[in-house]
């Protein structure tokens, strides 16, 4: 997985910390992120996959279909 999160920023010439601001983190947590020494949480890949419009199980290799999947409509405390 770090691999492909390490291309994603690479291929658009970003650094660390233009992605690790993006996100609401610092870039040292998104070093050890993007190099494995520390587990990403549900909430930062979302916040990623949102970042780059792709989604998680791009982001987790479970496809190589690098689009994100259409929305769907949250439902709200009246639905």
């Amino acid at each position: 997985m770090e691999t492909r999160i390490k291309d994603l920023r690479t291929d658009r010439e970003l650094t660390q910390s233009e992605v690790a601001q993006s996100i609401g983190i610092s870039q040292r947590k998104y070093s050890y992120l993007e190099t494995g020494k520390q587990q990403w949480t549900d909430e930062l890949l979302v916040r990623l996959a949102e970042f780059y419009q792709t989604s998680v199980d791009y982001l987790l290799k479970l496809t190589n279909e690098p689009r994100a999947y259409p929305r769907t409509r949250r439902r709200g405390k009246n639905l």
